[in-house]
């Protein structure tokens, strides 16, 4: 049922919705993008690594591949409650990796639109510290979205985005051309913003979702300075409000628009993303931890602009 759920979401281009799997961690409701998911598993026997991070179980092979296993209650409540025999391993595959987190219950898929994602503020979100991406309601319950890509860079920095990409490039002149990002987590802002800066893309406008860099982009519109203030976009796929996939395709509808190159810059770069992202008229598509070979793709996109 996932699978073909996932592929209904392929055919539907830039419709601006997510379907959100549901689940419980001590009766308290989460949700995580199904794009993320690969599998449901029952819990099996985990083999504990040494000097691992304390919410890491350890590891254990399903089939061919060895996974290692998150405690997703120790790591949200500090603390590593009874294990039960019923409790599930929602397999997940983002960033190029793949990872098992331990849940209580599954609850269900709700498919729901962008819009009706809030981003919580940072008195309920803990600012950069928090794990809460965004609060959805479904079928009338209230859920919160976790940011799983912050949660596999606490526990594996390697995983993310390594600022020694950068430095490998060596020196690099400053480049003046305006460039435009839609991102929704705190950290990777900061993170994708001191990289460009490093790389000499010293022109550089953040923006928290795709709605607010859309909204921009229509501003530069009325005002005759699309040329002047956007050279190029990088967008991520999810965030509140509007989706990159969403941004994309509205960019490249757009008679006046259209030919300023998109780079989706993600975690979610799959084989059935990447078709989908095609179909919606990206120019480049990468997945986020890659940051190095991002400024390459820019420099290429942007020359004799």
């Amino acid at each position: 049922m996932l699978e073909s759920d996932k592929k209904g979401i392929l055919l539907e281009s830039g419709t601006n919705e997510i379907e959100i799997m549901e689940f419980t961690i001590d009766n308290n409701l989460y949700g995580i993008n199904v794009a993320k998911v690969r599998e449901i598993l029952m819990s099996a026997p985990v083999k504990p690594m040494p000097h691992a991070h304390p919410a890491v179980e350890g590891i254990f092979k399903p089939r061919d591949a060895v996974l290692t296993v998150v405690d997703l209650p120790k790591y949200l409540n500090g603390a590593s409650g009874e294990k039960n025999e019923k409790d599930l391993f929602i397999i997940t595959n983002f960033n190029k990796v793949y990872i098992a987190f331990r849940v209580h219950t599954v609850v269900g898929i709700s498919r729901i639109s962008w819009h009706d994602i809030q981003k919580p503020d940072n008195t309920v979100s803990g600012g950069e510290e928090g794990v809460a991406t965004g609060i959805a309601q479904c079928n009338g319950s209230l859920v919160t979205i976790l940011d799983f890509e912050k949660i596999v860079a606490e526990i594996a920095p390697q995983t993310s985005i390594q600022m020694s990409e950068i430095d490998r490039l060596g020196y690099r002149e400053c480049r003046e051309m305006p460039v435009l990002v839609a991102e929704d987590s705190i950290l990777l802002t900061k993170m994708i913003e001191e990289a460009l800066h490093k790389s000499g893309y010293i022109n550089v406008k953040m923006f928290p979702d795709g709605q607010a860099l859309w909204s921009y982009l229509q501003q530069l519109k009325e005002n005759n300075q699309v040329k002047q203030r956007c050279s190029l976009v990088i967008t991520d796929i999810e965030m509140p409000q509007m989706d990159g996939h969403r941004l994309t395709k509205l960019i490249k509808s757009d008679p006046a628009l259209s030919s300023i190159p998109v780079i989706v810059f993600s975690s979610l770069i799959t084989e059935e993303m990447r078709i989908k992202g095609k179909e919606l008229g990206a120019d480049e598509q990468l997945s986020k931890p890659e940051i190095g070979h991002l400024v390459n793709i820019m420099d290429h996109l942007l020359e004799g602009r």
